[in-house]
């Protein structure tokens, strides 16, 4: 629901269906990547495991095209989706997967702190919700300095049961700042069904009491999340502050790799992945067009498998981060070596 009447001015392009052509086709390069980051993850290639976002992809591309490059994306602990779809190269997200030198990190962050700041990626985050405080500096920032500039902060549903996720969403309220508030609702917090710790009708209803326009969304719709998305960033950029979106989104996956899952039904996974999976929900609709023959639909499929095949060699390929480089940017460390010398 809205809570505020969008802007009577729409400055943002509805896209063409060549154009969903190739959203759809991050989309598919998005999932390949998942799939194989996880399979690779089983056999012990990447340690320490993964949160993979496989059935959410539509989230992150959806609002990475209703944003411009300059704009500021921090995310979650599940947070490929948003590194790939921000732009971050697929090689070098295996690479830090990998922890591997060549990674965007130098492969010392891993699978939950990936981070680009010349894209705009400033961090997804291992601690539930403070991506989400990331963004409001961000988006501080820009208010201070004048910058055009939009933050956005994902978390999950989970993160909507904590504390700091309001007390951000409140700031941005109170200072009227061009934040982006996005819960990425899957309906499970690990293992905990969401609806049974969550008080109130929705997370959007929750958020509205704050006083920003609050929009719950169907996530697994690519186009339902770039309008709702522009229409809050062009609140945002005309100065109207903060807003709140709260996309209806699943996991196909465990919470994490290797899960053994017993608190959902087969019956409710199928049902998600027959009816309500976004990368065919796109596909159905661009095949039913006509803008999308199967040759077309084959070379998608076939550059995906190509992208994710060469980023899984380049991090093989890639040597190990040195230890001995470990502490060259902890200014703490740094300032110690040069007092003990």
């Amino acid at each position: 629901m809205d809570k505020a009447d969008p802007p009577s001015a729409q400055d943002w392009d509805f896209p063409s269906e060549e154009e969903l052509v190739d959203w759809l086709g991050e989309m598919i390069v998005i999932r390949r990547f998942e799939e194989q980051a996880d399979a690779l993850s089983l056999k012990g290639m990447i340690p320490g495991g993964i949160h993979p976002a496989i059935g959410q992809e539509a989230v992150a591309v959806g609002v990475m095209h209703a944003l411009q490059q300059s704009d500021v994306v921090a995310g979650s602990h599940r947070s490929h989706h948003h590194a790939l779809a921000k732009g971050l190269s697929p090689k070098r997200v295996m690479a830090e997967l990998y922890g591997r030198s060549s990674g965007v990190a130098g492969g010392r962050g891993g699978s939950m702190h990936l981070a680009d700041f010349d894209l705009g990626l400033w961090g997804s985050n291992g601690i539930v919700g403070g991506g989400l405080g990331i963004a409001l500096g961000a988006a501080l920032g820009a208010k201070q300095l004048g910058l055009d500039r939009i933050a956005v902060g994902f978390f999950g549903d989970g993160g909507a049961n904590t504390g700091r996720v309001w007390e951000f969403v409140n700031l941005a309220v109170a200072w009227t700042l061009p934040l982006i508030s996005i819960c990425e609702n899957n309906l499970y917090a690990v293992e905990t069904e969401s609806a049974a710790v969550t008080g109130g009708v929705s997370v959007a209803e929750r958020a509205a009491g704050f006083g920003l326009p609050s929009e719950q969304v169907d996530g697994q719709d690519v186009l339902a999340i770039f309008e709702a998305t522009s229409r809050a960033v062009e609140r945002a950029r005309a100065g109207t502050g903060p807003s709140f979106l709260e996309m209806l989104t699943y996991r196909f996956k465990g919470h994490n790799t290797g899960e053994v899952g017993r608190y959902r039904s087969d019956e409710e996974i199928a049902l998600w992945r027959d009816s309500r999976d976004p990368i065919e929900r796109l596909s159905a609709r661009l095949q039913g067009a006509g803008a999308l023959p199967p040759e077309r639909l084959l070379e998608l499929e076939t550059r995906a498998h190509d992208i994710v095949q060469d980023a899984t060699k380049f991090a093989e390929d890639s040597k190990c981060s040195d230890p001995s480089t470990a502490a060259d940017n902890v200014s703490v460390w740094n300032n110690w070596k040069g007092h003990a010398q």
